[in-house]
């Protein structure tokens, strides 16, 4: 009698990596991914372009890990967990992207060769708990809060400006847009983390130095035909309606008539009823209309004569904080105009951008609403511009939350370490073992900053830990001058909450994979 093989329990087709090979298929997954987006960490880090294959063959020029990471068509599971705790990141705090990523992706290669010294993976996995635990404590004691101090505070927050674009693309006029940033989240009020009261509009042409923040909201539109440039005291009805039923359009209905009188009859009905809309409409006793479809001729026109300017098709992003920041609500019926909240602000007029005409709302109710307009050689620069303006906004608005920075440049990485060194030599066990390669991994940060600015990474990691042998050192990587500098002189500051998240998302990133010893992959469902 002939034992089948353990595969005959999975339906046909159906793959299972056991063990070994599962474990080496995950790690070499995470691996990958992880020495794909290292190259783009730190001030000299490089860029990547990512080209579609589909219909328009877009082009994206971006050292943004989680931008990236989305892009790709990962086909290894363990390489989906890293895409993830990216996305995470991103979404959390906005910046970081990159370094977590290479973070998990060190750590899994510090597990790999403790797993070849057949030490099980759950011991591994108890190691890089603790080794955490003692890492986060130490960032948590080495975290300095000025928040009591505003002129403090907002150089700090400038200095976290500053570090966050100098990895990116803005980095030639890192002043002028940390300046950009920290103006935009300071006007932020009780709420700092709602970024969406900051509009930021792009517009090719120009050089990047020429961006500059606006107070209001700016609205990327033009204002029709024979209608008012410039309205004081304006007051905004915003709407999602139609405005386009001048036509027949009864598709799929037959009309039969006898004479082309009839014809003329229903179409003037139609217009008797578009004139009862914009009636209905201008009797809110509105001086503006907003809406987010488009206007045709024959209203327009009526709203021209009522001296209403009428504003069509404003982009979907667009109305919504439109709506938000003037303080009025999206309406779509007019029947009761007690019940529709207006918006409001003191002028709405016209300016030009380059060669486009845009609309300005100025003195809008929600204060702190505001408009950075980017200008730029290209609209890839520009989107670049964009993806790094956005990462400062989170990662300035999350210190206003969170007010506590630490140094940046390796400093917070090779503070751990020494911690997680320190307690290894007092754990007994193979734990130990773990603790010691979690060290290891978080030195990798500080050396992948090195090594991408063609730095020996080795001879700068061991100054660094002499360094740091003195408990009030502040000594972190200059890549300019390509030496160990003092972070606090040269400004390089980060936000404990990036780096906090950093460590925690990729520990848990690194524990779940570590945990795989199995890898199942069904098969598809055949056709009939």
């Amino acid at each position: 009698m002939q034992v089948g093989s353990s595969s005959s329990v999975f339906g046909h087709g159906a793959v299972e990596e056991k063990g070994e090979t599962a474990r080496l298929a995950s790690f070499v997954g995470a691996m990958a991914i992880a020495d794909l987006v290292k190259t783009t960490l730190g001030p000299k880090g490089m860029d990547k372009i990512l080209q579609s294959m589909s219909r328009g063959n877009d082009i994206m020029v971006t050292n943004d890990g989680a931008t990236i990471l989305k892009s790709l068509f990962v086909d290894n599971p363990a390489a989906k967990v890293l895409v993830d705790i990216s996305k995470v990141q991103d979404d959390e705090v906005g910046d970081g992207t990159t370094s977590v990523v290479v973070l998990a992706g060190e750590l899994l290669r510090e597990a790999e060769k403790l797993v070849n010294q057949k030490i099980h993976p759950m011991t591994i996995i108890a190691g890089f708990r603790e080794a955490c635990e003692v890492a986060s404590a130490k960032l948590q004691e080495l975290a300095m809060d000025n928040s009591s101090d505003p002129v403090r505070f907002r150089e700090d927050l400038m200095n976290i400006a500053k570090t966050t674009l100098s990895s990116k693309i803005l980095t030639q006029d890192k002043e002028h847009f940390a300046n950009l940033a920290v103006d935009a989240v300071m006007r932020l009020g009780k709420n700092p983390t709602n970024l969406e009261a900051i509009n930021i509009i792009k517009k090719p042409g120009g050089t990047l130095k020429e961006s500059y923040l606006d107070e209001g909201f700016i609205l990327d539109k033009k204002i029709g035909v024979g209608q008012p440039k410039r309205i004081e005291n304006a007051k905004i009805l915003v709407a999602n309606t139609a405005m386009d039923t001048d036509k027949i359009k009864i598709y799929g209905a037959r009309v039969r008539v006898d004479s082309m009188t009839k014809v003329a009859d229903i179409e003037k009905a139609e217009k008797e009823k578009m004139r009862a809309k914009v009636g209905k409409i201008i009797d809110h006793g509105i001086n503006c209309f907003v809406n987010r479809q488009l206007i045709y001729n024959f209203p327009e026109e009526i709203f021209a004569d009522a001296g209403v300017m009428a504003i069509e098709h404003a982009d979907f992003d667009g109305i919504e904080r439109l709506a938000l920041v003037t303080g009025g609500e999206i309406a779509s019926t007019f029947d009761n105009p007690s019940q529709v909240k207006l918006g409001s602000c003191k002028l709405i007029e016209e300016i030009m951008i380059g060669e486009d005409r845009l609309i300005h709302f100025s003195g809008v109710q929600l204060g702190e609403a505001c408009t950075i307009v980017l200008r730029g050689a290209s609209t890839h620069v520009l989107d670049e511009a964009d993806r790094s303006l956005h990462d400062a906004l989170c990662v300035l608005s999350q210190t206003r939350v969170d007010t506590r920075v630490v140094y940046g440049g390796g400093w917070p990485e090779m503070q751990m370490a020494k911690a997680i060194d320190e307690r290894a030599t007092r754990t007994p066990g193979k734990r130990s073992l773990a603790m010691e390669a979690f060290a290891r991994a978080l030195r990798a940060i500080p050396a992948t900053i090195c090594d991408n600015a063609g730095l020996d990474s080795a001879e700068m990691i061991s100054q660094l830990r002499a360094a740091h042998a003195d408990p009030h050192t502040r000594m972190g990587v200059d890549v300019i001058l390509g030496k160990a500098g003092d972070m606090s002189k040269l400004g390089i500051y980060e936000a404990f909450k990036v780096k906090h998240q950093v460590l925690l998302s990729a520990t848990e990133a690194s524990e779940m994979i570590l945990r795989v010893d199995d890898i199942i992959k069904c098969a598809p469902r055949q056709r009939e």
